[in-house]
């Protein structure tokens, strides 16, 4: 599904070049459900957007369903994003002047019109993220934790390939980011989607299936969920503690 492979991505400030990204090796498998986690200016961020087709890479490859991003044209890039990605952000990047269901069905808008099929998925999608009673009102009206769930909506309208949500959970208080993870859950789980966060929230990585740790650009380690996701977590945040400990003894 996605294969990331020596993956290399630096920036230049005036005469400085600081490598952000050092040789990242990972796949995710279709149906995962996979997260990335690290401390601010890991990486974790350039690499969604690499993956993203939002910013070049230096060298490596990066394959999503088959179709390597190293080459391609603006135009493929923009038609890859549309109909093998699907995105959820931090911010939910709802209109406000769109209700709920129109937001829900804008990327089959782009690309130029609505189909029955479009119609009965965006009904699909929201009867099994429990927002059918919201459709008709606008983000003004809805919760966060609502408008988050139609945002996941939005983004499985598609059927992408692949979910990227960029801290989807950052906004929202506990309750409503456990609704959210198990928005992502019930898509994996009925509709075989195979999502990829980056997250600095351990309860919501202790959900996946797999957790990415990040460190100065390069992976750390994977942890894959073998027990309950309350072992799950304990796991992360030991991690996690472990990675704290030997950057202040660097």
């Amino acid at each position: 599904m996605l294969y990331v492979k020596d993956l290399h991505k630096s920036y230049e400030v005036g005469k400085v070049r600081y490598e952000v990204l050092k040789g990242v090796d990972f796949h995710v498998a279709q149906g995962e459900f996979v997260a990335v986690m690290g401390p601010s200016g890991s990486g974790k961020t350039t690499l969604l957007n690499c993956i993203s087709c939002y910013i070049p890479f230096d060298s490596g490859s990066i394959t999503v369903g088959g179709s390597k991003l190293a080459g391609q044209s603006e135009d493929n890039l923009a038609r890859i994003r549309n109909t093998k990605l699907g995105f959820v952000f931090q911010d939910f990047m709802l209109l406000d002047g769109l209700t709920i269901r129109e937001n829900i069905l804008i990327p089959r808008i782009i690309q130029g019109e609505v189909k029955p099929d479009g119609e009965e998925l965006a009904d699909k999608l929201t009867d099994l993220f429990g927002i059918g009673h919201i459709l008709n009102k606008y983000p003004a009206e809805i919760s966060g934790g609502e408008k988050q769930r139609a945002a996941v909506a939005r983004s499985l309208i598609n059927n992408p390939m692949i979910l990227l949500a960029d801290e989807p959970t950052g906004n929202l208080d506990s309750k409503s980011s456990r609704a959210v993870i198990e928005t992502f859950i019930e898509a994996r789980n009925k509709m075989s989607a195979t999502v990829f966060m980056v997250t600095h929230d351990s309860f919501a990585a202790s959900f996946c299936d797999r957790v990415i740790l990040l460190k100065d650009g390069m992976i750390y380690r994977q942890l894959e969920k073998t027990g309950n996701q309350g072992e799950f977590q304990d796991q992360l945040l030991e991690v996690i503690r472990e990675m704290s400990e030997l950057e202040v003894s660097l």
